[in-house]
């Protein structure tokens, strides 16, 4: 099976080696851009992937091409066997040597766990932060956790990971005030800020055009600040990335909506039940999660995923006048 005859490929041309796989639909926290304040309705617990089907799914990906795991939520450190998890996605074998398996989380648990993930063989992480302000935290993600993601944020620095990427969603009268704040915050520690065009994934459906920050106003009023110099070709990364200052620091922006980079995307994803999406946006799943557990070999899952791939669309249609958001939020997705 391996191969880019026989890989991820899809009908533009474009080779899918990025797999985005969420282990909860589960957070401990509820970002107003992301999830209700309560009434969640959960997946059921039978219809999450087991450790093992996790580990099967991501091998058979590795056999066509995958490179790289992304483990998402929800929020993936609340899955008690994560550790498990990493260790076993690092010790599997791709194209072009072991995976190289990384993890986006709002950095709770990391004081006790970044050491253990590290260990396990994690190579990178996200953190999410929107804000420095106690009393803005608590009321965009309704939780008083501010100190306890900012100690999670040190203690993925102490254990070595590097570069410590933070991600920040933009959004107007929310934080949009506080944007060069949080550079000059990610700056002093040595992480990388990545800021985020918010997008049409919230669980109310209430996202704006109009409302949404976009990236060029991001740029402004960092550039109020800090001298940006922009930084070549992203190739498949979804971030552009500017030098701050003149380096070494950097900063990125990730403009979905206005600056899409669908021609280059090379993502894929399975949600925590087991569903394969070519796409954050697809309104379409294929399922992985009952010819798992029905018997399928290694074969047929790879033809669903080869035959998911080739119906990919050329892009979101988020300026589309016909666009409709996904029904899931990004949750229930993972990112």
């Amino acid at each position: 099976m391996g191969g880019t005859v026989t890989g991820l490929v899809d009908r533009y041309g474009r080779v899918h080696r990025d797999l985005r796989i969420s282990l909860t639909d589960r957070c401990s926290l509820r970002c107003t851009y992301c999830m209700p304040e309560d009434g969640v309705p959960w997946l059921a617990k039978d219809n999450i992937l087991t450790t093992d089907e996790l580990e099967r799914l991501a091998r058979v990906a590795a056999s066509l091409g995958v490179t790289e795991v992304r483990l998402t939520g929800g929020e993936p450190l609340l899955r008690r066997d994560v550790v498990d998890v990493v260790r076993r996605m690092a010790a599997i074998e791709g194209e072009e040597g072991p995976l190289e398996v990384s993890l986006t989380t709002n950095g709770l648990r990391l004081p006790e766990l970044a050491g253990p993930l590290r260990e396990a063989g994690l190579a990178r992480m996200n953190i999410s932060i929107d804000t420095l302000r106690p009393e803005r935290f608590l009321r965009l993600t309704r939780r008083d956790r501010l100190d306890d993601v900012l100690a999670g944020i040190r203690a993925a620095i102490d254990e070595g990971f590097a570069p410590v990427k933070l991600n920040a969603v933009a959004m107007r009268g929310e934080n949009d005030d506080e944007l060069a704040d949080l550079l000059a915050y990610a700056v002093s520690i040595g992480a990388e800020l990545r800021f985020i065009e918010q997008m049409p994934l919230d669980a109310g459906h209430i996202w704006s055009r109009v409302r949404m920050v976009e990236a060029e106003e991001i740029l402004a009023a960092l550039r109020e600040r800090f001298t940006l110099t922009p930084i070549g070709d992203r190739g498949a990364a979804p971030a552009e990335r500017w030098l701050v200052d003149g380096g070494p620091a950097t900063v990125g922006v990730i403009a979905s909506v206005t600056r899409p980079f669908c021609g280059a995307c090379d993502r894929v994803r399975i949600t925590a039940d087991g569903q394969f999406r070519t796409c954050l946006f697809a309104r379409t799943e294929d399922d992985l999660l009952a010819p798992l557990r029905s018997g399928a070999g290694d074969d047929a899952l790879a033809e669903i995923m080869r035959r998911a791939i080739s119906g990919k669309l050329a892009g979101h249609g988020i300026d589309d006048p016909g666009f409709l958001q996904p029904d899931r939020p990004m949750s229930a997705i993972g990112g």
